[in-house]
């Protein structure tokens, strides 16, 4: 850094001998407002008695946009358990001799004709009967391109001659399908044996070109809340004026982003600004180009991630509200948007937390860390990989942790963790010898690379920067161009304007 810093006052000697501008006030100009650009809240409050406009907002819109958060949070918890438990009773209602999600895995498998013709005419007969027997608000409801209630169709490969040889039977690979509807639910009744009747054909199933066989209804229903949980259906006329609040809450929380979206931007092209005029005066003062990681120092990666903060909170604020108002039915959407505003409304509060040394360690180390943690893993990633599709093409039939990629992917990244280890272990089915043995020395290789080796060299990496950056606060940070070209600046902000 000295040699920098001869490098700037010789050059600065060799400037100051050409007469014309005066360039010794646009330079000390410009480190004025470099200064002031990198000033922490506090410190330009006492320079020029400006309040931090931003942290205050930032401030309100955490705690807006937290409430907002658990208000729809509560809302769609119960949507969610509307929609488990209706789907659980829809379950019992029409799947015959269905025991219940816990001694099953979510299918619900039958293996013989008979099977198949009863659970069939079974779930027709449950809808027939529905209203006579639910103790919930259900009713019918028609599909919209075909008017039917309800819908059956079979999908069949073609029909084909057969091959007159016992050992090969022909079958054409087009598919067809065919639909038989009923209109009314409530008008066909008691007379559901004569429209069965009617249709005999099509129920004479030719199971061998079998595909599939499909039954499609819709039912309406309502859900009636609680009076605990402050929830009516929108028919009572008071549920608007509840609404109407939470409409004017929602759109505090819109406007309060959209100002966060407005100083952030101003802030951004405001830093972008300065670096061009930086940049120009560097390389025409000292014949210098700046380097790459002082020029991002102008980039302020905090606003970019509240800017984003804001365009989520705005989207999912919108979403909201058409939800609230019976528009839109998209709460998952709306629970994206919203929960992901709210985590980087919170982690923006670390660029606060930052400008005091006893709370910075955590951010420096990160951004220390991060160029060799990416390297690292970049490299660790590809044995992950090469486990992962061994893993799947191996034990994947005999195993249900590795029947898919994404699971055995899980399942990996658990045995990391030391997870669940004893289970994997001892559901591998002992189809054969070899594969017990390659089962053994698959796992015992996996856990041993990656616990004892690949984790504890990246926990390394980061001891190391930790260090590091503990050694820079007691002996201060290497100065580059930038810092030692605002550390000449004698005039505090305040005079100078």
């Amino acid at each position: 850094m000295s040699a920098n810093n001869f490098h700037l006052n010789q050059a600065s000697d060799l400037f100051t001998r050409f007469p014309g501008v005066d360039v010794a006030d646009e330079e000390s100009q410009l480190r004025e407002d470099l200064k002031y650009f990198f000033m922490s809240p506090c410190e330009k409050y006492r320079a020029r008695r400006q309040l931090p406009w931003k942290l205050c907002l930032q401030i309100l819109k955490i705690v807006m946009v937290t409430t907002q958060l658990i208000l729809f949070g509560l809302s769609n918890q119960l949507v969610a358990s509307f929609k488990e438990e209706n789907a659980i009773t829809f379950k019992h209602l029409f799947l015959k001799g269905y025991q219940g999600p816990d001694e099953t895995d979510g299918t619900f498998i039958i293996y013989t004709q008979q099977d198949v013709y009863g659970s069939m005419f079974y779930t027709i007969n449950q809808y027939l009967q529905l209203q006579n027997m639910t103790v919930g608000n259900y009713a019918y409801d028609a599909d919209k391109e075909n008017g039917s209630t309800l819908r059956i169709c079979k999908q069949l490969f073609m029909k084909d001659v057969p091959i007159s040889s016992r050992d090969k039977l022909g079958i054409n690979p087009s598919i067809v399908t065919e639909c038989v509807n009923i209109e009314s639910a409530s008008a066909i009744g008691d007379s559901f044996k004569e429209w069965k009747m009617t249709n005999t054909s099509f129920f004479d199933i030719e199971f061998y070109r079998l595909i599939l066989i499909e039954i499609n209804f819709k039912l309406k229903g309502i859900d009636l809340q609680t009076i605990r949980n402050n929830e009516l259906p929108d028919c009572y006329q008071f549920t608007i004026t509840n609404t109407r609040y939470i409409l004017i809450f929602d759109a505090c929380v819109m406007l309060s982003c959209l100002m966060s979206l407005v100083l952030c931007t101003r802030s951004i092209i405001l830093g972008l600004q300065l670096h061009k005029r930086f940049v120009t005066f560097f390389q025409r003062r000292y014949n210098q180009r700046v380097c790459l990681s002082d020029q991002l120092e102008f980039l302020n990666g905090w606003y970019i991630l509240i800017i984003i903060s804001d365009l989520f909170t705005v989207t999912g604020s919108i979403m909201k509200m058409e939800i609230t108002a019976k528009n839109l039915t998209t709460y998952d959407i709306c629970s994206i948007f919203l929960g992901t505003s709210t985590l980087f409304s919170w982690v923006g509060v670390i660029r606060y937390l930052g400008y005091f040394q006893k709370y910075n360690v955590l951010i420096l180390t990160m951004q220390g860390a991060l160029p060799k943690v990416l390297r690292f893993c970049c490299c660790a990633g590809m044995i992950y990989l090469g486990y992962m599709f061994c893993g799947w093409i191996v034990l994947g039939p005999y195993h249900s942790k590795f029947e898919k990629l994404s699971t055995v992917a899980e399942c990996l990244f658990s045995l990391i963790n030391g997870d669940d280890m004893f289970a994997t272990f001892a559901e591998i089915q002992e189809k054969s010898n070899l594969l017990w043995l390659f089962s053994r020395v698959y796992l015992y290789s996996f856990i041993s690379l990656f616990i004892y080796m690949v984790l504890s060299l990246f926990i390394a990496l980061i001891t190391d920067t930790y260090e590091t950056i503990k050694k820079f606060q007691l002996n201060g940070f290497p100065q580059t161009d930038l810092h030692i070209f605002m550390r000449v600046c004698s005039m505090t902000p305040e005079l100078s304007r």
